[in-house]
C-alpha cells in the first residue's frame, strides 16, 4: 500500500503530531464517514459557497475535531456539566453551592465539565479539583479568561462557537446540574430540557440547585408550572424530566440514583434498549408492561441479552437488557419508567 504523507493544515496540530502521525499504513476506521465529509466539502466548491460560510464550516470542524481528541480518553468517564453565572462571587451562597456540589460529585469519581471562566464555572472547577476538571472555554471580548483550575490544562478547550461549545456541553456528559445565572443559564437550561424532552439527546438527570432557602429556581419552576404546564404546552409527565431543590445531597442523590441500576440507552433501529446493571424478573416486567404500556409503540417490554449491532459496545456487553419498540413522544414517561426500575431494583445507597 502506498504511504501518504499528511499535510499540516491544522494550525492546532502540534509539531509531535506531525511527526508521529506523518506516515500510515493501516486502512482508516470509518472510511466511509470520512469520505462523506470530503465529498461535502466537493459540494461545497461545486456549490460556489461564499467564503464567509466556509470559513464557520472550516472553524466548526476543527474545532470540533480537536475537542473530541481531548474529550475521547474521558468517553467512559462520567461527567456532569455544571452551568452558573460567570458574575457570581466566592461570598455568594450560590458560588459555595457549587462548590459543595462539585466536591461530592467527585468523591462519587464524577469529573464535572464547566464553561471555564468565572463565578460558578470556577466553583465547580474548585470543587472538582484539577484532575476532575474539564472545560470548554468561549473565547470573548470580556469576562471570559479561563480560571486558574482549570487554565492551561490540557483538559481545556478553547471554542470560538457558542454551537460547538453548547453541543459539548450535553454530548460529552452523563447529567446536568444549573446553578443561577444569566440569560445564557436560562438558554443553557431550557435547551438541555428541550433536547432531552424532543429525545435528541439520550435522558440524564437534570437539577436545577438554588442556595439554601433560595428561590431562584423555585421561582422559575412556578412560572414553568403556570404558564406552560397549566397551558398544555408541556406534559405533565415533562416534569419528570427534571428537579429543583436547594439541597446539595439531594442533587447528588438526584444524579447517582439515576444510574444505580440503569446504566444507559440506545435506538437499535426499530427497538429501544435499556441497558441495566441488574436483571428484573418476569414479574417485574410484566408490572412494566401493565403500568407503562403507554410508552410501548407495538409489542412489549421484553428482557433481551445484547443485539447484533450492539456488539460494538464491547465494555456493555454483559449487561441485561430491555427491549420495546418506543413511543418517542414519550420521554416523560420513559423517565418515570426508569424511575421506578432504580427504585425497585436498586440497592439502598
Amino acid at each position: 500500500m502506498a504511504k501518504r504523507r499528511l499535510k499540516r493544515a491544522d494550525p492546532e496540530l502540534s509539531e509531535m503530531d506531525v511527526l508521529s502521525t506523518e506516515y500510515f499504513d493501516e486502512p482508516v476506521e470509518n472510511q466511509e464517514l470520512i469520505d462523506e465529509i470530503k465529498l461535502t466539502a466537493d459540494k461545497l466548491a461545486r456549490d460556489k459557497a461564499t467564503r464567509g460560510d466556509l470559513k464557520i464550516l472550516s472553524r466548526a470542524l476543527r474545532e470540533l475535531r480537536y475537542a473530541f481528541k481531548v474529550f475521547t480518553p474521558y468517553r467512559r468517564h462520567r461527567k456532569v456539566t455544571v452551568f452558573g453565572s460567570a458574575r457570581t462571587h466566592s461570598e455568594h451562597e450560590e458560588f459555595k453551592q457549587a462548590v459543595k456540589f462539585s466536591r461530592k460529585m467527585a468523591e462519587e469519581g464524577w469529573m464535572s465539565l464547566t464553561g471555564a471562566g468565572g463565578g460558578i464555572m470556577e466553583a465547580g472547577h474548585i470543587g472538582a479539583g484539577k484532575e476532575m476538571s474539564m472545560g470548554v472555554n468561549i473565547m470573548l471580548p470580556f469576562e471570559q479568561d479561563a480560571n486558574p483550575i482549570i487554565n492551561n490544562d490540557e483538559k481545556l478547550v478553547h471554542l470560538k462557537y457558542f454551537f460547538t461549545r453548547k453541543l459539548l456541553f450535553v454530548k460529552e456528559v452523563h447529567a446536568v446540574a444549573l446553578f443561577p445565572g444569566g440569560f445564557g443559564t436560562q438558554d443553557e437550561g431550557f435547551e438541555t430540557l428541550t433536547l432531552v424532552q424532543t429525545g435528541k439527546r439520550d435522558i440524564m438527570p437534570i437539577v436545577f440547585v438554588d442556595e439554601p432557602g433560595g428561590i431562584y429556581w423555585k421561582s422559575w419552576l412556578e412560572f414553568v408550572s403556570e404558564q406552560l404546564l397549566s397551558r398544555e404546552l408541556i406534559s405533565p409527565s415533562d416534569m419528570s424530566l427534571f428537579l429543583v431543590t436547594d439541597d446539595v445531597d439531594e442533587a447528588v442523590e438526584e444524579i447517582l440514583g439515576f444510574y444505580s441500576v440503569y446504566n444507559s440507552m440506545r435506538y437499535v433501529r426499530d427497538k429501544l434498549v435499556l441497558r441495566l446493571h441488574r436483571e428484573p424478573d418476569d414479574d417485574f416486567v410484566e408490572r412494566l408492561n401493565v403500568e407503562f404500556g403507554d410508552v410501548v409503540e407495538k409489542g412489549r417490554i421484553e428482557k433481551s441479552g445484547p443485539l447484533k449491532l450492539e456488539l460494538d459496545d464491547e465494555h456493555l456487553r454483559d449487561l441485561p437488557r430491555l427491549i420495546f419498540r418506543f413511543d418517542r413522544q414519550q420521554i416523560g414517561r420513559l423517565r418515570e419508567m426508569i424511575d421506578l426500575i432504580n427504585s425497585e431494583l436498586g440497592e439502598d445507597r
